[in-house]
């Protein structure tokens, strides 16, 4: 076995460790992206977080970038939209997304959403997230057929801009039943045009 190419845990049976490094990677690059930025960002410092050799992010994941689309990874399992009331449409939307980003998935989508203004890899997967994830969970639910589905994103990925990347003080301190009284309606008027 080469030196310096063995995971955490010496002693242990490295198949066994290979899922626990992989994640502290994952998630220490996560972290490393998100306040650093891709171009910033080193293999070694990642490595470093999870306390590892830097040959390991090699190993699992290629390359630096490799690993950065391990990082963001998003699957936001959404619901099946078309049980909610039309009336409540904006507002189940909004606090279903606000718990996105605010939950497990929150942290990849923080570092995609940071860097996509820079990062042409993390501008396309937030499209591809867009048109593969949330167009058709809109669709479905029975917005009407002229509504901008792009209007109703944007609106989403600006109110996680202000409130997670740009951390505006006012938006922060909302707690999230005030976010979905304030976005609610606004999405609600998108969705449903009378």
């Amino acid at each position: 076995m080469l030196t310096g190419m063995t995971d955490p845990l010496p002693g242990a049976d490295p198949a066994r460790n290979a899922p626990r490094t992989r994640a502290a990677l994952v998630s220490a690059a996560r972290k490393r992206f998100a306040d650093d930025g891709f171009a910033a960002t080193t293999v070694r410092a990642v490595a470093a977080d999870a306390g590892v050799d830097a040959a390991l992010v090699m190993r699992y994941f290629g390359s630096k970038r490799g690993l950065y689309e391990a990082a963001t990874e998003v699957d936001l399992h959404l619901p099946d939209f078309t049980a909610v009331p039309r009336r409540r449409l904006g507002a189940v939307i909004v606090e279903t997304f606000l718990n996105r980003w605010e939950g497990p998935e929150g942290e990849p989508l923080r570092v995609l959403l940071a860097s996509a203004a820079t990062e042409p890899t993390a501008a396309e997967q937030m499209r591809a997230i867009f048109a593969g994830q949330v167009r058709p969970a809109v669709t479905a639910a029975g917005a009407d057929p002229d509504v901008h589905i792009e209007v109703i994103a944007s609106t989403l990925i600006g109110m996680a801009m202000m409130r997670y990347v740009l951390r505006v003080p006012d938006v922060v301190a909302l707690g999230p039943a005030e976010i979905v009284e304030r976005f609610g309606p606004a999405l609600q008027r998108q969705l449903v045009r009378r």
